[in-house]
């Protein structure tokens, strides 16, 4: 299947898992920039290509040397900075603050809090989504009185293919 044949389809699935092909996700990323009228540019795609790609959070100078084995032409540190922040801001990427790290959003139609649970041994990440846990840091911040403009919680501890391995 080529990618211009892929549907850019929102997943209307609450409970899918994120079972989806990184090229659904690409395109879905494409078709989100466009109706909001701003340019995924080649250099952006390929970054949350190799985000897709390499299935863990991955960090900016990682994301450089990938590029530059992919290209054979050096990209700067500004210049994938400033792809990453744009992607952020279109939310079809989330940062790992603890990691410093990147990962691509599963759901970027939908608008939800990023839950990640990190493993502290492997370093690979899932993205959950629970609005419970929105909806619970909703009610502490009208109590306090604070507007929450981003709200990312991270969960760090031991996948079970890590538990699985040193029980072995």
């Amino acid at each position: 299947m080529t990618e211009s044949s892929i549907l850019p389809q929102p997943c209307t699935d609450p409970d899918c898992g994120g079972e989806h092909t990184p090229h659904e996700r690409v395109a879905l990323a494409k078709s989100i920039c466009e109706r909001r009228g701003v340019r995924m540019t080649e250099l952006r795609q390929q970054i949350l290509e190799l985000l897709w790609a390499s299935g863990r959070p991955t960090g900016a100078y990682e994301l450089i040397e990938a590029l530059r084995l992919r290209d054979s032409r050096p990209v700067g540190p500004p210049t994938v900075y400033r792809a990453l922040e744009f992607l952020m801001a279109q939310g079809v990427v989330s940062k790992i603050e603890s990691l410093n790290a990147y990962v691509p959003c599963i759901h970027p139609e939908r608008d939800h809090d990023c839950l990640f649970f990190i493993c502290s041994d492997c370093r690979a990440s899932v993205e959950l989504e629970d609005p419970r846990i929105g909806g619970l840091l909703a009610e502490d911040a009208a109590v306090l009185g604070f507007v929450a403009t981003r709200r990312t919680i991270e969960v760090e501890g031991t996948c079970a293919q890590c538990m699985e391995a040193d029980a072995a």
